[in-house]
Formats: structure tokens, C-alpha cells, sequence
């Protein structure tokens, strides 16, 4: 079971879906996939940066543009500059997807103080 948040960016208005349990699985990218392939999703490229411990995955989908953000610490995160709407779709096909957990959590947690 992946399980993940749906939280703003620290300090900021932007949401993001972090995804945190379950990425040991090498199966994750196709299972995340395929848990929002009513989106259409097609895997642009790839960007290794290898100075942050991080690997970029450019996506396009019906909804339009994301990046998936997968780092060493066992962390993947969504985003999308200019388009949150297709953040709130996949946040929402998550919810009901058999493989995902949403967990959770309160806003405040992450302004900055």
C-alpha cells in the first residue's frame, strides 16, 4: 500500500502530493501510473540530478502537465507550477485507487513561522 499526503509546499499557497510508503516496490512507477491512467499519462523524460539524490520524471496527462520527484530518501513528490487542478484530479483518483492511502494531515503544519 503506497500511502501519501496531499499538503501545500512549505510556505506557500501550492499543494503537492507527497508520496511516502511503499516506494521500495520497483513497481511503483507503473502502479502509480496506472492508478491515474484515466489521465492519459505519458512519460516525457527523464532527468537524472544526480548532485540532489533526485530523479525527474516529466509527465503529460489529459489534465496536463506534472513532475514526479523521486529522491534517495524514500520520498516522491508531485507538482505542477502553473496547473493545480491536475493536482486535485490525481489527489482524487488516489482517494478511491486500491493501492493508495491518503493520509491526512493539518495545513498549518507547513507555513512558515
Amino acid at each position: 500500500m503506497y500511502k501519501y499526503h496531499f499538503r501545500p509546499e512549505y510556505g506557500s499557497e501550492k499543494l503537492l502530493i507527497e508520496i511516502f510508503n511503499g516506494l521500495e516496490k520497483k513497481e511503483f512507477l507503473s502502479d502509480f501510473l496506472d492508478a491515474i491512467k484515466i489521465l492519459k499519462p505519458k512519460v516525457v523524460d527523464f532527468e537524472d540530478l544526480w548532485i540532489n539524490d533526485e530523479i525527474l520524471i516529466n509527465v503529460n496527462s489529459e489534465m496536463g502537465e506534472f513532475i514526479l520527484s523521486k529522491d534517495t530518501w524514500g520520498f516522491v513528490f508531485l507538482t505542477s507550477e502553473n496547473n493545480q487542478e491536475c493536482l486535485f484530479q490525481i489527489n482524487s483518483i488516489l482517494e478511491i485507487a486500491e493501492n493508495f492511502e491518503k493520509v491526512e494531515i493539518d495545513f498549518e503544519d507547513y507555513k512558515l513561522k
